[in-house]
């Protein structure tokens, strides 16, 4: 049974329909940005930390909407299962990489990036925001 990180990652989207992805410092794979939910936080909590810390985001928690849990094989730790707590933010601040990101990208619902993208992003975060997310309202 693999062991089991829990992370609070967003589905961060731009003014534009864009959403945000990463790239963390000596790791190939891009994926939504966020990070591990420490000790005594929420995963909203964690997340706005996270997004703080990462890109510079000042965010309330009441902005992130939770799209629900979900669950793939760790992209950087082998024999891992990553267990994601999405929450859906709009975003119309400037993103910067900080801490340990090297890389951010803005991908278009329409683009087919071609780059590695973490299991968790390609399997299920980007099909659920092509499906859901851009829908006719």
């Amino acid at each position: 049974m693999p062991k089991t990180i829990r992370i609070a990652a967003a589905l961060l989207i731009d003014a534009q329909g864009r959403t945000l992805l990463v790239r963390k410092r000596g790791t190939q794979a891009f994926m939504q940005p966020g990070g591990k939910i420490d000790a005594g936080e929420t995963p909203a909590q964690a997340l706005v930390r996270e997004l703080h810390e990462e890109l510079g985001l000042h965010l309330d928690p009441v902005q992130a909407t939770h799209l629900g849990r979900f669950s793939a094989p760790a992209a950087n730790e082998p024999g891992f299962e990553v267990q994601a707590e999405l929450f859906r933010v709009d975003c119309d601040q400037a993103v910067a990489p900080a801490a340990e990101i090297e890389e951010v990208l803005w991908l278009a619902a329409d683009a087919t990036p071609g780059l590695e993208l973490a299991p968790l992003t390609r399997d299920l975060i980007l099909p659920l925001w092509r499906e859901t997310l851009n829908a006719p309202r």
